[in-house]
């Protein structure tokens, strides 16, 4: 038997919901702005492996997607209309990077509203996991500053005082969509797969797999090290491949497609028992090499560590199909997806 002793750090204990006279500025946060997936006063349903898992309309993800997307791009063209002037950096950061935020926090309402009805993934063999005691502070304090300077990011990289919204390129936003979650994907992807397979990199990525049935906040329960590649590294280059390939990349066509990368990252760790995901205009392409991502693939991802894991992209299952870490689906293999029984994204 090994003589380490536990990191109490590791803890993945959670009994904080039970008192709150222990809560901090944190504890509140969390609380007043409904961040939970699992409300306790409702009961969740428990489905087995072999019960036929219900497939989402993707088209309404799209809506969704879009339509949250649309609303600070319409804003920003009011008041360039309005006023004649177009936003300077500071002010369309504060713009973008509020609705970010807000639309984070609506997406967790929506997935903790549809796990009281479809439940959750390998739920009849363990719940969800929660923030643990000792992350609660850590957790939150990640969600802002990754959400803050994931926008910083881009803003520095593409924002053009003298371009407004009406300059968004439609023409190649389909094409930019789809693409740039590849790209994004294959850079995360080796990324990704190094720090399961190298100990000095593992140590900046254990953390992050403590939780073995995660939830959309842990998502950002990381080192430091990985937050900062994440924010920065992952980006910049998908950004860079993007331009060399010669496609127009504005500020606002990346914000359009940072949406869906953002939406597919919660999604993923919500572990829904809901067949659907990662939405790409070129998932139609995907499934034929059967290489599009579900919620399951990146939740069986968590349910392994150092050197024995699988299922490395958090957008496609491109890059792990043709480099061979796929993993077998359990409960959304095609023989078990209803597809009579469709789910549709809540709009509100």
């Amino acid at each position: 038997m090994s003589s380490r002793k536990a990191n109490p750090q590791d803890s993945m204990v959670s009994t904080w919901r039970q008192d709150q006279s222990q809560w901090s500025f944190w504890h509140w946060m969390i609380e007043i702005l409904g961040l939970h997936l699992i409300d306790p006063k409702k009961e969740v349903p428990i489905f087995s492996k072999k019960d036929k898992i219900p497939a989402m309309r993707e088209w309404t993800v799209h809506l969704w997607i879009l339509l949250h997307a649309a609303i600070p791009l319409a804003l920003h063209h009011v008041y360039t209309v309005y006023t004649g002037h177009n936003l300077n950096l500071l002010a369309a950061f504060a713009l973008y990077s509020t609705f970010f935020k807000v639309n984070g926090i609506h997406e967790m309402h929506i997935m903790r509203r549809l796990g009281q009805v479809y439940g959750f993934l390998d739920g009849d063999k363990h719940a969800r996991d929660e923030i643990p005691d000792v992350g609660v502070g850590k957790v939150i304090r990640e969600l802002i500053s990754t959400s803050t300077f994931r926008m910083i990011m881009s803003i520095f990289l593409t924002y053009q005082p003298n371009q407004t919204p009406t300059s968004l390129q439609w023409k190649w936003l389909p094409l930019e969509i789809g693409l740039y979650s590849i790209t994004v994907d294959f850079w995360f992807y080796w990324y990704h797969r190094l720090m399961h397979s190298s100990g000095p990199l593992w140590k900046y990525h254990r953390r992050h797999h403590l939780t073995k049935h995660p939830n959309p906040l842990l998502s950002a329960y990381a080192d430091h090290e990985q937050e900062f590649m994440d924010i920065t590294g992952i980006p910049l280059l998908a950004y860079t491949t993007m331009k060399l390939a010669g496609l127009p990349m504005g500020f606002y066509e990346w914000w359009v497609c940072f949406q869906y990368i953002a939406f597919s990252e919660f999604i993923g760790h919500s572990g829904l028992r809901i067949h659907g995901g990662a939405p790409s205009t070129v998932n139609w392409l995907l499934e034929v090499f059967d290489a599009e991502l579900v919620i399951e693939d990146h939740d069986l991802h968590h349910r392994y560590g150092w050197r024995k894991s699988h299922n490395y992209g958090k957008q496609t299952r491109l890059w792990d199909r043709i480099f061979g870490t796929c993993h077998e689906r359990i409960e959304s293999v095609k023989e078990n997806v209803d597809y009579t029984n469709r789910v549709t994204m809540p709009l509100l």
